[in-house]
C-alpha cells in the first residue's frame, strides 16, 4: 500500500515508486525500456516515443512547479488573515535533512530513529547513537528536532533485535510495547537522545501509545536515564519536551487523559487510519478501505487537537495525510499546529495555507465532516478543488 514502509520512505528521498504490480513486475527482463510513473501509479514496458515525449514533458513540468514553489522557502505558512502553522518535515536518513531544509522545513516533526538499528546486523551503541543524531540536530540549527523512539514491529521487522514476525503484526509486538519489554536498549536510546539534545533543540516522542499506564511507565525510563547521565557527569539537555504519537483509537478516546501528562501531541495517521477502520494497510486485498475522510478518521482528529488544545498543549500531524495538498484546507481547518510532511510536500502545503483564510479552512472543514461517508467527502473537496482552481486562473488571467 502507498502507506508501506518502503513506499514512505521511496517519497522521502524523492524516488517515482509504484507498488502492487504483483506479478507484472517479477515478468520483466533486463532488457526491457520501461517508463515508471509514480504519480499514476504505473508501469509502462516498452513505452513509444510518443509515451517517452508525455513523459520527459511532465518531467519538465514538474521542474517548473518545484522553481516556482522556491520562493516559499523563507516565507512562513501563514493564512492571509494571520493564522500560523508550523511546516515540518518527516526523515528518516540523515542525507533527508538538507532536503527538508532547501524545503524550508522550520524543523523536523518525525525522525523516524528505526534507521540506525536496521542499517547494521548488530544493536547501535549510546556513543554510536549520540553521533548520528548530533550531527542531525546541529545541521538543523536552532530547529526543533522531534525524535520518535525505536518503533519496530509490524511492517518494520528485524530478526537480530528480537522482532520476528507474528499472524498479526500490527496489533503485535511493536512500538513502545516492544521498547518496555527491552529495558536497557530502550533506556540507551532514550539517553543517546538526551545527549544529542545538548547540541540545539530536541524533543521526545513515543510511538504506539494506548492509555496513561505506558505512558508513565516510559516517562519512568525517561526519569531513569536522566538520573544516570546526571550521575556520571555527561551533557545533556535537561527538561526535554515530551509526547506521544497519536495513532490508535483508545489514545484518540482518552486524549484528555493524555494531554494532561504530555507536552505535545503528533497525530500519526496511517497507524490511526488502519487501527480505526480495521484494515491492514499492508494487504493489498483491504488497501481499498484506507480512506483519510472516513467520518470516524476526521472525528478521531478534531476530537484530539480538541483535547490537546483543552490542556494548552500544541498538536501536530506527521502521517501521510499531512503531504496529500488536496488536504491541506481540511488539516488547516480542524485547527492543527504543526503538519510534519515529506520533503518534496512541504512547499505545496505551504502554499495552500498562504491563500486560504481560516473562515475558508473551517468552511471546507465543517463540509466533508458533514459527509456520510468517506466517498461522499471525497466527491465533494473534488468539486471544491477544481472550483478553486478555475477561480484562480481567472484571477490570473484579470491580472494579466
Amino acid at each position: 500500500g502507498n502507506t508501506s514502509h518502503v513506499a514512505i520512505l521511496a517519497r522521502s528521498l524523492g524516488v517515482p515508486a509504484v507498488v502492487g504490480l504483483g506479478g507484472a513486475a517479477v515478468a520483466l527482463t533486463d532488457e526491457d525500456v520501461v517508463a515508471l510513473d509514480g504519480t499514476d501509479g504505473l508501469l509502462v514496458v516498452g513505452p513509444d516515443q510518443e509515451t517517452i515525449e508525455k513523459y520527459n514533458l511532465l518531467t519538465r513540468q514538474q521542474v517548473k512547479t518545484h522553481q516556482k514553489l522556491e520562493h516559499h522557502k523563507d516565507l512562513p505558512a501563514e493564512t492571509p488573515d494571520g493564522h500560523r502553522v508550523a511546516m515540518l518535515a518527516n526523515i528518516e536518513l540523515p542525507v533527508e535533512v538538507e532536503e527538508a531544509l532547501a524545503r524550508g522545513a522550520e524543523g523536523i516533526g518525525l525522525l523516524r530513529t528505526e534507521y540506525l538499528f536496521f542499517q547494521h546486523h548488530t544493536i547501535p551503541t549510546e556513543d554510536e547513537q549520540v553521533k548520528v543524531f548530533t550531527e542531525i540536530v546541529r545541521r538543523m540549527k536552532d530547529r526543533p528536532v522531534t525524535f520518535r523512539t525505536l518503533d519496530v514491529g509490524g511492517d518494520k521487522v528485524s530478526d537480530y533485535l528480537g522482532a520476528k514476525r507474528e499472524y498479526n503484526p500490527f496489533l503485535g509486538w511493536r512500538g513502545i510495547r516492544f521498547s518496555l519489554a527491552n529495558l536497557p536498549l530502550f533506556k540507551t536510546q532514550i539517553k543517546a537522545i538526551c545527549r544529542a539534545g545538548a547540541a540545539g533543540r530536541v524533543q521526545l516522542m513515543f510511538p504506539m501509545i494506548t492509555g496513561l499506564q505506558e505512558l508513565r511507565q516510559a516517562r519512568e525510563i525517561l526519569g531513569e536515564a536522566v538520573a544516570e547521565l546526571e550521575r556520571d557527569g555527561v551533557e545533556y539537555a535537561r527538561d526535554i519536551p515530551v509526547g506521544i504519537m497519536v495513532e490508535t483509537p483508545s489514545a484518540v478516546l482518552a486524549a484528555d487523559l493524555l494531554a494532561d501528562e504530555c507536552d505535545f501531541f503528533s497525530i500519526g495517521t496511517n497507524d490511526l487510519i488502519q487501527y480505526t477502520l480495521a484494515m491492514d494497510r499492508g494487504n493489498s486485498r483491504v488497501s481499498y478501505l484506507y480512506k483519510p475522510l472516513h467520518p470516524a478518521v476526521l472525528r478521531s482528529i478534531h476530537q484530539t487537537v480538541e483535547a490537546g488544545h483543552a490542556a494548552g498543549i500544541h498538536v501536530g500531524l506527521c502521517g501521510e495525510m499531512g503531504s496529500e495538498t488536496r488536504l491541506a484546507e481540511v488539516l488547516l481547518g480542524l485547527g492543527l499546529d504543526e503538519i510534519s510532511t515529506h520533503g518534496a510536500a512541504l512547499p505545496k502545503i505551504k502554499q495552500v495555507i498562504r491563500w486560504t483564510g481560516m473562515e475558508e479552512a473551517r468552511r471546507v472543514r465543517d463540509e466533508v465532516m458533514s459527509a456520510r461517508t468517506a466517498d461522499e467527502a471525497d466527491r465533494w473537496l473534488a468539486a471544491y478543488i477544481a472550483g478553486r482552481k478555475q477561480k484562480r486562473e481567472a484571477e490570473g488571467k484579470r491580472a494579466t
